[in-house]
């Protein structure tokens, strides 16, 4: 579990650096990687993205520690 946790960590950070990308230049990083927003692999990128952060708010409630 500790791999797909870190999975979804990293692309909420990716997620979290295009947006900030889009909001202070107007600049979409995985549009311009994948050749605009409505290209298939875009919208792939995006869910996966959401799916993401949806899977982090369970870590944000998670009674784990950091060790384990």
């Amino acid at each position: 579990m500790k791999i797909v946790n870190n999975i979804a960590l990293i692309l909420s950070i990716i997620g979290g650096i295009n947006w900030g990308l889009i909001g202070l230049f107007k600049f979409d990083l995985v549009a311009w990687i994948c050749g605009g927003q409505d290209a298939i692999i875009a919208r792939v990128i995006y869910t996966l993205v959401g799916l993401a952060a949806i899977w982090c708010i369970s870590l944000l409630f998670s009674n784990r520690t950091a060790e384990e």
